[in-house]
């Protein structure tokens, strides 16, 4: 089985893409109060497990953004194309056709990082 290691994800999931939500969402990446990265949880045969962490940008709030209704964000804008990455990691593990997913609710990890969990089901 193939690795899940970090310099996969930041190709799958490039750093450049939290400007370019930003920038859609906000009309300006300099409005965006956080950085998001995919990481690697955990993977066995039937799931993996990753998280959209997202990272308090210097001179920011990321407490003030409204981080617990982003996983219904993250679901359906097309910038981020969650559908898209599963569809990367699902390949890069060997796995055949569409995986399941879905995004958990945020996660404060402490008042700089909040996670999204994303969990991968192969078919």
């Amino acid at each position: 089985m193939a690795e899940l290691d970090q310099k996969f994800l930041d190709e799958t999931f490039p750093p450049e893409r939290t400007d370019a939500f930003f920038d859609a969402l906000f009309g300006g990446a300099e409005e965006g109060a956080y950085d998001i990265r995919l990481v690697p949880l955990g993977v066995t045969d039937k799931e993996a497990h990753l998280a959209f962490e997202l990272r308090q940008r210097p001179g920011k709030c990321l407490k003030c953004s409204l981080t617990y209704g982003l996983p219904q964000v993250f679901k359906r804008h097309p910038v981020l194309n969650v559908a898209g990455v599963a569809r990367a990691v699902a390949g890069r593990l060997g796995w055949e056709g569409e995986p399941e997913w879905e995004l958990g609710p945020t996660e404060e990890v402490d008042a700089e990082t909040h996670v999204i969990p994303l969990r991968l089901v192969r078919k």
